[in-house]
């Protein structure tokens, strides 16, 4: 029989919004969580209605809390962008993430990952990513019915959810926007924007050279008439 809960009872439980972990166990998962995470902001700046959000308690269950899970990365389709404490599925419309991602470090472990899978798996996710940045090996896994399928063909693979690709490398894992653009660190993206304002400097600089140029042309120009004019020359029939 399924306890019921009361409102007074539902107001006074506790979600906290830590569970005590750090978010990463190295620079190099960090780093991983943070790029994936800003990149896929970026890809879904335009849209209102996606929620992107990296390390950040998920509740799916109203009364229990501890059942959670505080995925490396997470997509929500269907939910507002916006600062959250933690993600109360049934405040957000019981609408459940759809993708997510993890990074693994020598601290994850084998009973853990099989418990968050099967977390996953049970809560709604579509499509789950776990990438080792140690080994290199990408897996993923789609929902099929109430189950998840592993995506045999993992290198080349665009997200259904996302439009996202991933591109396995002898030295790392490249992912791309559906427009072909790679994802990129902060590093890279402020390298990139630097680029891009040298090239933009440059060409207005070549541009108001040109019309200094034409400037000082149509100057010499008009002199040129002027003196004619005086010499008595009829410029108008020149």
């Amino acid at each position: 029989m399924v306890q019921q809960l009361t409102p007074q009872t539902a107001l006074d439980i506790i979600y906290p919004d830590s569970d005590g972990k750090p978010m990463a166990d190295n620079t190099k998962q960090f780093r991983w969580i943070v790029t994936i995470k800003e990149n896929l902001e970026i890809l879904f700046a335009p849209r209102d209605d996606v929620f992107v959000a990296g390390n950040l308690l998920w509740y799916p269950v109203e009364g229990s809390v501890k059942t959670r899970q505080a995925p490396d990365v997470m997509v929500v389709f269907g939910r507002p962008k916006g600062d959250r404490g933690s993600y109360k599925q049934w405040l957000e419309d019981n609408i459940s993430p759809q993708v997510v991602f993890e990074i693994l470090s020598p601290g994850n472990r084998t009973p853990e990952m099989i418990n968050k899978s099967l977390f996953y798996q049970r809560y709604g996710i579509e499509e789950y990513y776990i990438y080792d940045p140690e080994t290199l090996e990408l897996s993923g896994f789609l929902r099929s019915q109430d189950s998840f399928a592993v995506i045999e063909e993992i290198n080349g693979w665009v997200s259904p959810n996302l439009g996202i690709s991933f591109q396995l490398t002898p030295d790392t894992l490249d992912i791309y926007y559906p427009d072909g653009r790679k994802f990129m660190t902060s590093v890279e993206l402020n390298q990139r924007a630097e680029q891009e304002y040298q090239r933009a400097e440059q060409e207005y600089q070549r541009a108001e050279q040109e019309r200094q140029e034409k400037e000082a042309a149509l100057q010499q120009y008009q002199e040129l008439l002027v003196k004619l004019q005086a010499q008595g020359v009829d410029i108008e029939n020149l």
